[in-house]
């Protein structure tokens, strides 16, 4: 069977900081033997591409069950959010925006407790961006902020454009 059409439903599961933290377990000893074999910033520029290219991916895959609009995307917080993994102040909420401060990140706990802060940025705060391109082509995140890069809190700040603005 092609992997293209295999249904990932692992996320929905054990939710995404269990699957955070069991990929980079395994990823951490497999990046450090390449990154000696050809070189850190090699192995990071393509391990941040094809982490944007996944998250891209899971948007799609995630509007195809929820839909597209500012509610279908609150709905899907719930699987970053499991077991308390994020705290989330929602600061505005309209047809067109969506507005929330993370006060408390246990992603960045997570890095920072396996000693690869460094890495939280490329496998996790990165992939916001592309997946809400693939989750809505018309949205965009605005982000000022994250605690992976020593703020106080993550500051997300979406907007999902009407058809007639793009």
């Amino acid at each position: 069977m092609n992997k293209n059409h295999l249904k990932d439903d692992l996320t929905k599961k054990i939710g995404v900081l269990m699957r955070r933290e069991t990929e980079v377990r395994i990823l951490i000893p497999f990046l450090k033997a390449l990154y000696e074999e050809f070189g850190k910033e090699k192995i990071l520029y393509i391990l941040e591409k094809t982490i944007k290219e996944i998250a891209k991916t899971q948007g799609e895959e995630l509007s195809k069950e929820y839909g597209n609009n500012i509610d279908a995307f609150l709905d899907t917080l719930k699987f970053w959010t499991k077991d308390d993994a994020l705290e989330i102040d929602i600061l505005e909420k309209s047809d067109l925006k969506l507005s929330f401060n993370v006060t408390r990140c246990k992603y960045a706990e997570m890095y920072s407790a396996l000693g690869i802060s460094d890495l939280g940025a490329v496998l996790s705060c990165n992939r916001d961006a592309s997946l809400i391109k693939g989750f809505n082509p018309k949205a965009t995140l605005d982000r000022k902020k994250t605690i992976m890069s020593g703020s106080k809190c993550c500051t997300f700040r979406y907007n999902f454009k009407k058809e007639k603005e793009i």
